[in-house]
């Protein structure tokens, strides 16, 4: 066996599900999960529909490279989306679809990193846990930066040191987080592109939450947008990673995609190819239809912050916790230990909640996820406002 599956620690629902363990929630009261970041709203009917039409399309193979009018699609989605000039993605050598950004976020550090020269993977602290696991795996070692509230739960990247930056050969970012929701700013990709260019890593960055965002006039800014701030439009060491799951509430079609540097495309292609991961064809033309509306988005978005403006609003009356900038996510603080606070709650009043310090590593003896939950507010509005106004009776009970 791979030695390396030693060093890799229970998945965050493993460790909840041991939490609860002999924990017996009451029954007159209905489960209500915001534990898993798992998408509820109803699925675009347009997608649905484009999906069945192409049914016979499954008697073919899929090609890993995908359809061309799916990568054009999908270029043109990205160039509209961050206001590149039309033409400037090329979708035969700069777009790869992918079966979700959760197995690309893995298999792509499989092709980035060369194990035989002590590598690092720069990580944010909390993370998504993929992040770990793919270094890991891949023969490197995490080295993870805080996110913290003083610092807009954005690492800093002025505090690695030049001896780990030397080693580095791939760093993941999440704009927007997860947990936190922060969007990385501008000049931060700035930063980081330009100590790519002195030490020669790899930026991946996760933008899946990127079309959930609180105000419609300021969606969050991507790495190749600034890219194009920086007329380097080859996107050297750049790829960005989206996904149709949260977007368009579409997390079973497993459909996103990977943008930007082609040399390293062509080589991800290389690997995708023996990996086996095509996407089949009949995903692929409701992709199409997913990537070409964005009315549907825009509705997504409003439901939403309907959700955060109300649950907010009860929550904030006993917890220290504010709508993020983007994701479907709250990260509050908690008046006790986190797990302890999970496990009460889930037991007392039958609401999921997952503990901050199992997204998180304790690095020096700091743990940035200690005494935070993260709630996804996923479920239907009346279940969101339902469980805000149990976990408040909860608080109070404290």
């Amino acid at each position: 066996m791979n030695k390396d599956f030693e060093h890799l620690q229970p998945y965050p629902f493993e460790k909840l599900a041991q939490l609860f363990d002999g924990s017996s929630p009451p029954t007159n009261l209905r489960h209500i999960p915001l534990s898993i970041g798992e998408p509820k709203h109803k699925s675009p009917q347009f997608v649905l529909d484009a999906l069945i039409q192409n049914l016979n399309r499954i008697s073919a193979y899929p090609t890993t490279k995908g359809i061309p009018e799916l990568r054009q699609a999908i270029a043109n989605w990205i160039e509209r989306r961050f206001n590149l000039d039309p033409g400037s993605v090329c979708p035969t050598q700069q777009v790869l679809p992918v079966n979700g950004t959760r197995e690309a976020l893995f298999s792509f550090a499989q092709t980035i990193i060369n194990r035989d020269t002590s590598p690092i993977v720069i990580s944010p602290n909390p993370f998504y846990q993929i992040y770990e696991g793919a270094a890991i795996l891949s023969g490197a070692t995490p080295y993870f930066l805080p996110c913290l509230e003083e610092n807009g739960f954005i690492p800093d990247y002025s505090a690695v040191p030049p001896e780990v930056w030397q080693r580095c050969q791939l760093v993941y970012l999440c704009s927007p987080g997860n947990p936190t929701g922060s969007i990385t700013s501008a000049a931060t990709f700035k930063q980081l592109i330009e100590l790519s260019d002195e030490f020669d890593f790899v930026i991946a960055s996760d933008e899946c939450y990127s079309e959930i965002y609180q105000d419609e006039a300021t969606p969050p800014i991507g790495l190749l947008e600034v890219c194009k701030q920086l007329d380097r439009m080859d996107y050297k060491n750049c790829v960005i990673f989206h996904s149709l799951s949260k977007r368009s509430n579409l997390p079973g079609l497993r459909s996103g995609f990977v943008a930007g540097d082609a040399n390293i495309l062509k080589t991800f292609l290389q690997y995708r190819t023996y990996h086996g991961c095509a996407m089949p064809v009949q995903h692929q033309l409701a992709s199409i239809a997913a990537w070409n509306d964005e009315e549907h988005v825009k509705e997504n978005r409003t439901l939403y912050r309907e959700k955060f403006s109300v649950v907010t609003s009860i929550l904030e009356e006993v917890l220290p916790v504010s709508a993020p900038e983007a994701s479907f996510y709250l990260w509050p603080k908690t008046p006790i230990c986190d797990e302890q606070f999970s496990r009460e709650l889930f037991a007392q009043q039958h609401v999921t909640v997952l503990p901050g310090k199992y997204l998180s590593r304790t690095i020096d003896g700091n743990n940035p996820g200690d005494r935070r939950i993260r709630m996804a507010l996923v479920a239907p509005l009346d279940n969101c406002i339902e469980a805000a106004n149990r976990i408040k009776s909860f608080v109070l009970d404290l």
